[in-house]
């Protein structure tokens, strides 16, 4: 099963700049609650969808450089990159099926 890697400022742009496969980037805190209501569906989403997208999770307590280059405002936030740019963004906490239609148009 695939799970999402957790990236950091030291290999964020290997991990998911320059990445071969668009990547979608949950970014998340530990004290998040909505962060953790969506984080199954991330799971799941990362099983179902391995091989044609590359799962992140950016933690933007010990992160938070990332989290102001991209203009993280509010979390949960998923960021979706393909060929090193963000190409799509969702923010808050949204329904698996939500999630997955928007990976896919990005396919």
């Amino acid at each position: 099963m695939a799970e999402p890697i957790a990236v950091s400022e030291n290999d964020f742009d290997k991990e998911v700049l320059e990445s071969g496969t668009p990547v979608l980037v949950d970014f998340w805190a530990d004290w998040c609650g909505p962060c953790k209501m969506i984080a199954p569906s991330i799971d799941e989403l990362a099983s179902e969808l391995d091989g044609q997208i590359k799962f992140a999770k950016v933690d933007v307590d010990t992160n938070p450089g990332i989290a102001m280059k991209y203009g993280i405002r509010g979390i949960p936030t998923l960021l979706v990159f393909k060929d090193g740019a963000p190409v799509d963004q969702l923010v808050g906490a949204h329904p698996k099926s939500a999630i997955k239609k928007r990976l896919e148009a990005a396919l």
